[in-house]
C-alpha cells in the first residue's frame, strides 16, 4: 500500500504567518490566500499544473512590502514538499516541459536530486523591476523558485525562451516548473526503490 504524500506546515515570525498543506497525489485543487493576488495566481497555477491539491493561508507586513510573504510563503511550500516526497522511493524523478502562454515560451526542467539548485535565465532586461498587478515585482519570480528549490531539495532550470508581456512571461515560468514538477513526482511503476546509483536522494 502507497503511503499518502501529503505534508502541513505552520510558520510565523514578525513578517508573516503561513498555514500550508498539500497533497502531491491530488488533482490540482487549490485553495490560496496569500494577501498578495498576483502570487495567489502563481500559487494556483502551480497546484493545476502539477496535479497537486494545495491549500495555503499567508498574511503578512505586505503594507511594506511583498517580500518576505512571498518568500516565507514559498519556504515553507518548498519544505512540505520534500516532506511529502518522503524518502523519494519508485518516483520518476525528472521532468521536463515546455509551456507557451501567448508571446511567451518557457523551459523547465527539474530533477528530485536532494541537491538544491536553481538556474533561471533568459529573461528581458528590466524584467526584474516592473510591477505586475501593480504589486509583484518580477524579482519575486526568481526569488519564489530560489526559495521553493532550496528547501524541496531539487535541481531546477527554468529558461525563459521568448516573451515580452510580463504577466505571461511570469505565468509561463511558473506552469512550466509545474508540469516538470508533475513528470519528476509522479510515481513510475518501472522504478524499483530509490532512483539513484547511490541509493538515496
Amino acid at each position: 500500500m502507497t503511503t499518502a504524500r501529503t505534508a502541513s506546515r505552520t510558520r510565523s515570525t514578525s513578517e508573516s504567518s503561513i498555514e500550508l498543506s498539500l497533497n502531491l497525489d491530488g488533482t490540482g485543487k487549490s485553495n490560496i490566500s496569500t494577501s498578495v493576488p498576483f502570487f495567489d495566481h502563481m500559487l494556483t497555477a502551480f497546484a493545476k499544473h502539477s496535479l497537486t491539491d494545495l491549500t495555503v493561508v499567508s498574511t503578512g507586513d505586505t503594507h511594506i512590502d511583498v517580500h518576505h510573504t512571498v518568500e516565507d510563503t514559498a519556504i515553507v511550500l518548498g519544505q512540505a514538499i520534500r516532506e511529502a516526497l518522503g524518502d523519494k522511493s519508485g518516483i520518476s524523478r525528472y521532468g521536463d516541459a515546455l509551456v507557451p502562454l501567448d508571446e511567451s515560451l518557457a523551459q523547465a526542467v527539474v530533477d528530485i536530486s536532494g541537491r538544491p539548485y536553481l538556474v533561471h535565465t533568459g529573461e528581458p532586461a528590466g524584467f526584474e523591476m516592473h510591477l505586475i498587478g501593480g504589486h509583484f515585482t518580477g524579482s519575486m519570480v526568481r526569488h519564489a523558485f530560489e526559495a521553493i528549490t532550496f528547501h524541496a531539495g531539487l535541481t531546477v532550470h527554468v529558461n525563459l525562451i521568448a516573451g515580452r508581456d510580463p504577466h505571461h512571461i511570469a505565468e509561463a515560468e511558473f506552469k512550466a516548473f509545474a508540469r516538470a514538477f508533475r513528470q519528476a513526482k509522479a510515481l513510475d511503476p518501472l522504478v524499483d526503490g530509490i532512483p539513484s546509483t547511490k541509493g538515496a536522494l
